[in-house]
């Protein structure tokens, strides 16, 4: 036995994802399916894309098809590692870093045109959402966009997620000089999670603040 080995300890809010890393790594959802009721927000003209909690790669990697220029920022080396292997684009930069801080990210001193937080924001806590809103707000260019999609119904096992208000965002958001411009109530695009109650609301928002707002 080897005395003083303990298992990393994992970032708040990726509970869970290691252990079902092969899954979500083989998981078949398009990006249409996905994204369907966000499409129409999404720049056309190439820009520069901030997608804060990647995951197995496959938006980063939609969005690099679609011409742009992407920073994908995923936590959890077992999700990370792979895309990196699995997504090898050029226009793709992979970087281990997690919200609420993202100290990495923030001492780049970048800001994107859009921001994208898929399925992301309801593993935060209160407190951590509050604290992680101004840091992403200050990623956004003048003139940018946030685009999240927040879960509700029952907790996968294993995971940490929190029940978390489409008015309690907004309010965060605006806060910080985001205005919404999209609140929509969604069913699960996965049938299996249709059918356990399911749902996900997408929001949008544009900065209308210079970024030392906050």
């Amino acid at each position: 036995m080897l005395m003083g080995w303990a298992m990393p300890a994992r970032v708040s809010g990726t509970e869970g994802y290691a252990e079902a890393a092969e899954a979500l790594l083989n998981q078949r959802l398009s990006f249409i399916d996905v994204h369907g009721p966000i499409l129409h927000l999404i720049p056309a003209a190439p820009c520069r894309v901030l997608d804060i909690g990647s995951g197995a790669g496959g938006d980063a990697a939609s969005f690099a098809e679609l011409g742009h220029s992407v920073v994908a920022v995923e936590p959890t080396d077992e999700l990370r590692i792979p895309a990196i292997a699995r997504h090898p684009s050029s226009s793709i930069e992979w970087l281990d870093d997690a919200l609420p801080d993202l100290n990495s990210l923030l001492a780049r001193a970048e800001t994107f045109d859009l921001v994208m937080l898929s399925a992301v924001w309801m593993h935060l806590d209160a407190s951590q959402r509050r604290h992680a809103m101004p840091k992403v707000a200050s990623l956004i260019r003048m003139g940018g966009m946030m685009i999240m999609s927040l879960r509700h119904g029952p907790v996968p096992q294993g995971r940490r997620m929190f029940e978390v208000s489409a008015d309690e965002t907004i309010q965060l958001a605006r806060e910080q000089g985001l205005d919404a411009v999209l609140n929509l109530r969604t069913d699960s695009v996965q049938e299996v999670n249709r059918r356990a109650g399911v749902t996900w609301t997408r929001l949008a928002f544009v900065n209308s603040a210079p970024n030392d707002a906050s």
